[in-house]
């Protein structure tokens, strides 16, 4: 990706940021229960690395494979990866859908000049916004977990822009198979690009059999396979038609709060 002098400039101030810095260390607590020392983690849109660089640390005896298809994410995650000596993060240059194939992500440039990395999207074009488009590959969550030969999947994450659902359809056997927790964002207008809404997520996670204890900040949601249900560690308890009404509404998060 060629960038301007106005994108060079944003590009070394991420990097000191993605270097750094450990956002959501908040968020420790709530994520504990469910990935142990040795855990296996799927980290479904990377971004710049903070939340893989959490995982890393909070099991480093086991494994993060991170989905991150934005070659200017990638280019801050590497050297953030090396610099931070954290070895058990896999980064994978790849999208994952209900289907393998090719796509186009788009990142939308900001009135400044600068790339809005954080909202580099699949699915339909916001017209308002000019893009750069870089065409994508896509796998399968379960096409991946077979590959691998994982035996094990205890948590995953999820933050790509609307493309949750598609995501984790695409791993459904893998979520039958190992019900690892899921950290999602949730929000209507953005899920609506890929042609869903959030009552078809939740319906559709409840008919796997996991529950949803409520929300953890703006927009982002913890859900529990029921299998493996461990309410000590929600941080409050909401029904999931409640949870989804909510979420229909929810504004979008603001940049920059994953990564």
């Amino acid at each position: 990706m060629r960038l301007t002098p106005r994108q060079r400039a944003s590009w070394l101030a991420h990097l000191f940021k993605a270097v750094t810095q450990q956002h959501h260390a908040e968020l420790r607590a709530t994520f504990a229960p469910y990935i142990p020392s040795d855990a296996v983690v799927v980290d479904i849109g990377a971004h710049a690395g903070q939340f893989s660089k959490l995982f890393a640390r909070m099991a480093p005896q086991g494994h993060v494979y991170a989905f991150e298809p934005s070659a200017y994410a990638g280019s801050l995650m590497t050297p953030a990866l090396k610099l931070n000596a954290i070895g058990n993060v896999t980064l994978l240059p790849l999208g994952l859908s209900d289907a393998p194939g090719e796509i186009v992500l788009r990142t939308p440039v900001k009135a400044s000049g600068a790339l809005g990395f954080g909202l580099a999207h699949l699915g339909a074009p916001d017209p308002s916004l000019p893009a750069i488009d870089q065409a994508v590959t896509l796998t399968t969550l379960d096409d991946f977990v077979a590959e691998r030969g994982l035996e094990r999947l205890d948590f995953i994450k999820a933050d790509i822009e609307g493309w949750e659902l598609r995501a984790l359809k695409g791993g459904e056997r893998s979520l039958r198979r190992f019900g690892p927790a899921l950290f999602l964002e949730v929000d209507g207008a953005l899920l609506a690009r890929a042609g869903d809404t959030p009552a078809d997520l939740f319906a559709w996670l409840a008919s796997l059999g996991y529950d949803l204890p409520g929300p953890v900040g703006t927009g982002d949601y913890l859900f529990v396979d029921r299998r493996t249900n461990r309410k000590e560690a929600w941080p409050n308890t909401t029904s999931s038609s409640s949870g989804a009404a909510r979420a229909a509404t929810t504004a979008p998060s603001a940049p920059g709060s994953w990564g």
